[in-house]
């Protein structure tokens, strides 16, 4: 994950084409060493593609994951203690 985050904000510095090595040299400054089979496949995956979209996609797709038992509360004043006593008991 953290190659696809350094690609990333690499290419938003307007290179729309990075090559291993200048990512290599961002992840050694912060003292990563890089796998070089997992950087050229997300190099060969994201190189010359609008940086944008491919955040827009995945915002997109992340707004479908489950983010664990959220209980949703209105805005009504006391609902929340009403929403907290619905839930369900945990086993011990």
């Amino acid at each position: 994950m953290c190659y696809v985050s350094f690609y990333l904000l690499a290419a938003l510095r307007g290179n729309s084409s990075l090559r291993a090595k200048e990512i290599k040299k961002i992840l050694d400054s912060v003292g990563i060493e890089a796998d070089d089979d997992q950087l050229n496949k997300i190099i060969s995956e994201l190189n010359r593609k609008n940086i944008e979209d491919v955040i827009a996609q995945g915002i997109g797709k992340l707004a479908s994951v489950p983010a664990g038992e959220a209980v949703a509360v209105s805005a009504a004043p006391g609902s929340a203690a009403l929403a907290a006593g619905s839930a369900p008991a945990t086993a011990e």
